[in-house]
């Protein structure tokens, strides 16, 4: 019993987890830190 009730609030808390990264309203977000690594700084240029 208490392993099927861990096992469904684990796949929520994936499905939660999914649904929040995959949402159109963290796209710029995403989109912004994915060409973090890209830029340059002039720390890392010396």
């Amino acid at each position: 019993m208490l392993s099927g009730i861990v096992t469904t609030v684990l796949m929520l808390l994936f499905l939660a987890g999914w649904a929040w990264a995959w949402s159109p309203r963290r796209k710029h977000d995403f989109d912004e830190a994915a060409h973090l690594p890209l830029e340059s700084d002039e720390e890392n240029a010396r």
